[in-house]
């Protein structure tokens, strides 16, 4: 891969110089330098050897880049500024909204701008992230790329030259000269791919414009931060597999969360947890039908005997609801900047972690709330759900943040524990269904005990992570928004003022202290992007609204250029972890549709504590 002095360190663009594009079945990653390095169906990766890439650049270095979105669309742009002129490349994936659209196609768009501009094209897909040998066939216009079970098809309007099982080509663009790639999946059984040509691309990338601009037009936040909430929307709607409504987590897998660590994870599937968050999301948004099938999707998993221990659930699943994410290692891959392991499959799937329920009924009475409905057969899942909940509360877990050093009593999980009874009292009562919610009800109310007298700590005048523990826990940002105790009580608000003194580094919010609390990784962790937006959401909620607008200004600073986010945040403000990270995305809207609301209604209006 090509180096470019101006934004990269050797032959890794960093994670935050990437757009994404996707048709709501699968995505790419296409950085600044013109590179499409990570394509799901297609495996490519990211490793400068080993790895994939499709790349469309100007040639030599005396070059700059520009990347921006059109207008409310998932269209990529990418500009090319140099002292011979001005070149583009425009990355899209057609999309129309429909289940039966293609999940394979990429189409790329060359122009010439101004001047005279030298471009240089090299196609080198890798197949099975790495493993597998393939052949290339085709000549002219057409090249096909066979792989053991899988083909892609590469058509075009320019003559391409064999680059050993590869394929390149230099063109020389002059002002308004065009020229276009579509790079093609097959299906299993190395069948060669459908081919495409000049006149579909260029519908489908109207069609693909129409779709985005009817999408986002259709929601209906109309807030301070328009754009920003738009983008984040259009993300999320780009993170979600269309024939199922379920969410992914992010579209990559192996990107660290330190570099040259171990703290690197595959985030290809959907959890219960980002699924659970991003029916709220949308709610909010006006995305009343997306809500909807992803409430869908989530109803239908409580089942039998699936998760940790025989719980009801798994921690997660494939996008179709298949359970089978087993965990392994590539070790012929060096990972990204030598981040190694790079797995795939997550091991975290078949942990205990008891707070998804509570994340998982709160969805669902959200969405019942705003006229979702349940079947009898799905209440009969749910009765089973809060039942297990009511037998298997009180014990340790593995805690929110997935951590691999052993379970312990997280008081995180104790309060999801407590949601998912209360919610589902309140849905009995609405629906006047068959429950238990006598036994449910002591359940809940020994739970609300249990966490006011052995999750806080006299000392620090605050709720910490475990019970009888003494360590701060961003995740106990989640209290108030949940209806546990109330935003502006003084125990709530020392808590607060707890974690700004000990977790939060100028806005940023760490989860939590890996020396203070071993989580079985080594190394260490940047800030928690979703935190501080939760933390932005409490401010906002005790009536610190100065201080919350602040923190929220500031951390749109750490977006990428397009307004993206990973994971987490280095202390230099890069960007670390999978990306671009669903959890950051809507924790973002959830944020700022809550800062919007308090900013709105005038102070004598607000909320205030009656005792």
């Amino acid at each position: 891969m090509y180096s470019d002095r101006h934004t990269h360190t050797g032959m890794y663009a960093p994670i935050a110089e990437h757009g994404l594009i996707g048709n709501l079945q699968s995505a790419a990653l296409v950085d600044t330098r013109g590179t499409v390095d990570w394509y799901c169906p297609g495996r490519f990766l990211l490793d400068p050897e080993r790895g994939g890439f499709f790349r469309i650049a100007p040639t030599g270095q005396d070059w700059t880049t520009r990347q921006l979105y059109l207008p409310d669309s998932a269209v990529l742009v990418t500009r090319f500024l140099g002292t011979e002129g001005v070149a583009e490349v425009v990355d899209f994936m057609p999309v129309t909204g429909r289940a039966t659209d293609s999940p394979h196609v990429l189409a790329r768009l060359v122009r010439g701008v101004s001047g005279n501009v030298r471009m240089a094209v090299h196609c080198a897909p890798r197949f099975d992230y790495g493993r597998a040998q393939h052949k290339l066939t085709g000549e002219g216009n057409v090249a096909i790329f066979h792989g053991p079970d899988y083909s892609l098809r590469l058509d075009t309007d320019v003559d391409l030259r064999p680059d050993g099982d590869d394929v390149s080509v230099t063109m020389d663009l002059s002002a308004g000269a065009t020229a276009w790639f579509a790079l093609v999946g097959g299906s299993e059984g190395d069948s060669i791919p459908r081919r495409v040509d000049a006149s579909e691309v260029d519908g489908r990338y109207r069609s693909t414009l129409d779709f985005w601009h009817r999408w986002v037009a259709a929601g209906s936040y109309r807030g301070r931060w328009r754009e920003t909430v738009t983008r984040s929307a259009i993300t999320l709607k780009l993170l979600t597999y269309n024939p199922s409504g379920a969410i992914i987590a992010a579209p990559t897998a192996g990107l660290p969360e330190q570099i040259g660590g171990e703290r690197n994870w595959d985030y290809r599937y959907t959890w219960i947890r980002d699924a659970a968050f991003s029916v709220h999301a949308l709610l909010r948004l006006g995305y009343g039908e997306e809500a909807r099938r992803l409430f869908t999707w989530l109803i239908a998993r409580p089942g039998g005997a699936h998760g940790a221990d025989g719980g009801p659930l798994q921690l997660m699943y494939r996008v179709d609801g298949s359970p089978d994410v087993h965990e392994s290692i590539l070790d012929h891959l060096d990972g990204y900047r030598l981040s190694r392991p790079v797995r795939i499959g997550n091991g975290a799937a078949l942990q205990l972690q008891l707070d998804i329920y509570g994340e998982l009924i709160d969805a669902i009475w959200a969405a019942y709330q705003r006229g979702g409905r349940i079947s009898t057969r799905g209440w009969a899942r749910l009765r089973h759900l809060a039942d297990w909940v009511t037998a298997h509360w009180d014990q340790p877990d593995e805690g929110l943040w997935e951590t691999r050093g052993g379970r312990k009593d997280f008081v995180h999980a104790r309060v999801m524990s407590w949601v998912v009874l209360d919610r589902m009292i309140r849905l009995a009562g609405a629906l006047g269904w068959p429950a238990d919610t006598t036994r449910w009800a002591a359940a809940r109310d020994a739970i609300h005990t249990q966490v006011l007298n052995r999750g806080w700590h006299p000392e620090s005048k605050a709720f910490v992570q475990t019970l009888d523990g003494n360590v701060l826990d961003a995740a106990i940002l989640i209290m108030p928004t949940v209806g546990f105790l109330s935003d502006t009580e003084q125990a709530w608000l020392s808590t607060l003022d707890a974690i700004s003194e000990h977790l939060i580094s100028d806005s940023l919010v760490y989860r939590y202290d890996p020396k203070s609390s071993p989580d079985g990784l080594a190394g260490d962790e940047g800030t928690f992007s979703m935190c501080t937006f939760w933390y932005v959401e409490t401010l906002a909620r005790a009536g610190r609204l100065t201080e919350a607008r602040l923190v929220f200004e500031k951390m749109l600073t750490y977006s990428n250029h397009l307004g993206l986010y990973a994971e987490e945040l280095g202390t230099n403000g890069e960007q670390l972890g999978n990306f671009p990270q669903a959890f950051t995305h809507l924790a973002l809207i959830n944020a700022a549709t809550t800062l919007d609301a308090y900013l709105d209604t005038p102070a004598h209006l607000r909320p205030a504590e009656l005792a």
